[in-house]
């Protein structure tokens, strides 16, 4: 087997082959790091790496598997992390200068879950400064570009996470989503992204208290996005917003035959590229090979989601960062600094009207969902911007129209607003310049098994990207 063959494995094929003796942990971590190593300079996905530190734990993981010994649910698989949690006594960065690399005090609870299971935590992922741009680049890390064509971004604020998954540099990654952050690469980067309820995974404080925030897995596959999200869920001491009890996953489902599956192709504002509008009919008609009924709604919804769902951001994650300003402005990125400017701005009274909003969206959602299994629609309007792109002087049109240069070329953050809904995005073909493209799977509150059962069917029929030469990036 190539060292390709191994980058692109699927986990749980990984752990299988493990668990058979037929595949050391070793072996796929040398493949990884070489690997790495080989795509570092075209992709700069990565931030911090611990090369020697995870050989040291893939050893040990291979001298349990051949002992026969009790394995963790991830025992020895490369495992990106995104650079914005903690793992005590190693630095995180947030993608910024400011952070002079402070060594963590804890562990964050995800994290520690997923060293637990056996994860080896090999490297960091790349974010754009303190996550709050839905591309990747910062003073601090330079720019991350993505994998199947490296003049655009792998989407952010995950990107780096998508970027070492598409370009074969780690087995499964982390994300976190708060307008996004997750989705938005998973569909630049042809990933399955998952977007839980709130409260199903823990977070930090204090941004576990805004129900806009979210972390999940990245995965190239849908049950390697399930054996992930399995670890990381479940209630948390620390974390007052987590649910109990923990849901676990299956990782087989029923067919979807006589599902009634809605569409909506803009959700009533958003322009439509017409590469991701051909492949998101083209998504919709494997869902009908596979007997479901697909089906045109109208949601109600207008652009005034779109700006409840800024002004919502700009009013707690843009006012948090604005207290860098008065110290920190000229070492703060563009974007960050023009996020916190906006942020600085905001009164409670436009907090106030997003909920207003959210409220409304909900009403032709909630009982639109009680009569279809589960909504689709486009992930990205776009399928992606140039990877340097820049929202505070650069512009975004589709079918010549202007539309916001922040998240008016993404679908993401109405599902931000109506947190409650799980949301799993998958890919839904390629455009022309090569980057894929996504489709967003909304399923009612909290009934998470829902977008696995539609997302694991169409994976199933349509075949798993990533699994041959043809099908990868060909960095």
């Amino acid at each position: 087997m190539s060292d390709l063959d191994l980058c692109y494995m699927p986990a749980h094929e990984a752990l299988r082959l493990f668990k058979a003796k037929k595949l050391s942990p070793v072996e796929l971590m040398q493949a990884t790091i070489r690997r790495a190593e080989a795509t570092r300079s075209a992709i700069n996905c990565f931030t911090f790496t611990h090369f020697e530190e995870a050989m040291k734990l893939a050893a040990r993981a291979e001298a349990k598997y051949a002992r026969g010994a009790r394995t963790g649910a991830l025992e020895g698989l490369p495992i990106g992390i995104k650079d914005e949690s903690y793992i005590k006594g190693k630095p995180t960065s947030h993608g910024s200068l400011l952070s002079r690399d402070a060594l963590g005090g804890h562990t964050s609870t995800m994290n520690e879950r997923i060293m637990k299971a056996g994860g080896i935590v090999h490297a960091r992922t790349a974010t754009p400064e303190f996550s709050c741009a839905g591309y990747t680049w910062s003073k601090r890390w330079g720019v991350t570009r993505n994998p199947w064509n490296t003049d655009f971004t792998p989407g952010g604020s995950s990107g780096g996470a998508a970027a070492t998954l598409a370009s074969g540099t780690s087995s499964i990654a982390t994300g976190s989503d708060i307008a996004g952050s997750i989705r938005i690469p998973a569909s630049a980067c042809g990933l399955v992204g998952y977007k839980p309820p709130y409260g199903r995974n823990p977070d930090e404080p204090p941004f576990n208290l805004d129900f806009y925030c979210h972390t999940g897995p990245l995965a190239r596959n849908v049950r390697d996005a399930i054996l992930l999200q399995n670890v990381m869920a479940g209630p948390s001491p620390l974390d007052i917003a987590t649910l109990r009890p923990k849901l676990r996953l299956p990782l087989d489902y029923k067919p979807i035959k006589g599902w009634r599956i809605a569409l909506s192709m803009d959700l009533g504002s958003f322009e439509i590229d017409p590469d991701v509008r051909k492949n998101t009919l083209a998504a919709c008609d494997v869902f009908r090979s596979l007997g479901a009924t697909v089906e045109e709604v109208d949601l109600g919804w207008d652009d005034g989601v779109l700006k409840a769902g800024m002004a919502y951001l700009e009013h707690l994650f843009g006012a948090s960062l604005s207290q860098l300003l008065a110290e920190h402005a000229g070492d703060m990125t563009s974007y960050a600094r023009r996020f916190a400017e906006d942020g600085q701005k905001s009164k409670a009274t436009d907090f106030v009207a997003t909920l207003d909003v959210a409220a409304r969206m909900y009403q032709t959602l909630g009982p639109l969902l009680e009569t279809y299994d589960v909504l689709i629609c486009p992930t990205n309007a776009l399928p992606a911007v140039p990877a340097e792109f820049d929202q505070t002087r650069d512009r975004v049109e589709i079918n010549g129209k202007e539309v916001n240069p922040s998240l008016g070329w993404v679908m993401t953050t109405p599902f931000n607003m109506l947190s409650r809904c799980p949301v799993l995005s998958i890919p839904s073909g390629h455009a022309a310049s090569g980057v894929p493209t996504g489709i967003q799977i909304v399923g009612r509150t909290y009934s998470d098994a829902d977008v696995f059962r539609a997302g694991l069917a169409y994976e199933t029929a349509r075949g798993q990207w990533y699994g041959s030469t043809a099908t990868r990036p060909s960095l």
